[in-house]
């Protein structure tokens, strides 16, 4: 029974958390080149989504190379973010540089940053010169958007790096098998519950997100006069 979950859940036909549109109404997705060449009408169309963060940037050089491909493609269907893997090793002053100068526009939503373990460098000689760095690159994106980034997380990385000194940030965890709460995530926003999901316009595996948590942000993050937001603004999204 469990080598049949394991093989089901590797090829996406089985996960751990399936979210309920009632209480997570406004679902979306992450991708990057590893979901080659995405057909967004159709993404958007048949899986109901109303968000995507893309990933654009890497460290202080890498620059996603479908990224301006998926911006294109995700205008005007879904409200987008661009995202920035940071790396535990370089100045964060030159990774802002990297994604700022690739992804000039945040978006409809703030940029994200994906801070953990898995992938990254691992030369650093202290978390406390990590959270440095990591701190300058939330304070230039701040400053260049008038808006926080969002920082993408997992259990390990907050409780490690961000816990406690990143009061006010909004927080995208990812969490595959247990349901993520407020008190444990106190700026809780968006929930990455699944790793392996299937979508109709995506050839690959993709990432599987809702908006959760804290609500408070929304006006604020999405005034801008766009259609899109009707998705974010319905009242059972907001409780």
């Amino acid at each position: 029974m469990a080598a049949t979950f394991v093989f089901l859940f590797q090829r996406g036909y089985v996960r751990f958390q399936y979210p309920s549109r009632s209480d997570f109404p406004v679902s979306g997705v992450d991708v990057s080149h590893h979901q080659n060449e995405i057909d967004w009408p159709r993404l958007v169309r048949e899986s109901k989504i109303g968000f995507a963060f893309i990933k654009a940037t890497e460290g202080t050089d890498l620059i996603d190379r479908r990224f301006q491909e998926n911006w294109r493609g995700a205008e005007g269907r879904v409200a987008r973010s661009a995202y920035h893997f940071f790396t535990f090793c370089t100045s964060g002053d030159d990774q802002a540089r990297n994604l700022l100068s690739t992804a000039p526009d945040s978006g409809e939503l703030p940029r994200a940053i994906d801070v953990e373990f898995g992938g990254n460098c691992t030369s650093w000689k202290s978390l406390a010169e990590v959270r440095g760095e990591l701190k300058e690159l939330v304070s230039a994106v701040e400053q260049k958007d008038g808006r926080a980034p969002i920082l993408y997380v997992t259990k390990q990385s907050y409780n490690r790096i961000v816990r406690g000194h990143f009061e006010g940030i909004p927080i995208w965890i990812r969490e595959v098998v247990f349901r993520p709460s407020a008190e444990e995530y106190p700026d809780l926003m968006f929930w990455q519950y699944a790793g392996n999901g299937r979508l109709k316009g995506v050839d690959t595996l993709v990432d599987l997100n809702v908006l959760s948590g804290q609500r408070s942000h929304l006006g604020t993050w999405l005034a801008r006069a766009n259609p899109l937001n009707r998705a974010f603004a319905r009242p059972s999204s907001c409780r």
